[in-house]
């Protein structure tokens, strides 16, 4: 499966952004999703999963309640809605695939898009 990300810019503090990520294949359900980001100078950190048929999801601490992973199977699109950004939030986010089930650890998706650059001005 290919994974192409989109919808990063420069927000002020206070503000919503949504990144999509679109991937190619017929075997979109069969894959969890993932989005990770890494900031500069940073591990790279798991920020939201979802299970393959979405009934199942999991948040890092620092953006629960502010972000909400989706995803449509039908247009093989999986989103990351972002709501009440801070200025911690500036990273470049990606988006993964496993066929695997539930995994925090990035070695276990095989799967990356290009990464799409968020900035949170304060």
């Amino acid at each position: 499966v290919q994974l192409q990300a989109s919808g990063g810019g420069l927000v002020q503090a206070g503000g919503s952004l949504r990144l999509s990520c679109a991937a190619s294949g017929r075997t979109f359900s069969s894959y969890s999703l993932a989005w990770f980001r890494q900031a500069p100078g940073q591990e790279r950190q798991l920020v939201a999963y979802i299970s393959r048929n979405g009934d199942g999801t999991y948040y890092t601490d620092s953006v629960k309640g502010r972000f909400t992973i989706s995803r449509d199977n039908a247009k093989n699109t999986v989103y990351l809605q972002m709501n009440s950004l801070k200025p911690e939030d500036t990273a470049v986010y990606y988006c993964a695939a496993t066929p695997r089930g539930w995994s925090s650890r990035g070695y276990d998706y095989g799967y990356w898009g290009q990464g799409t650059l968020v900035t949170v001005s304060s």
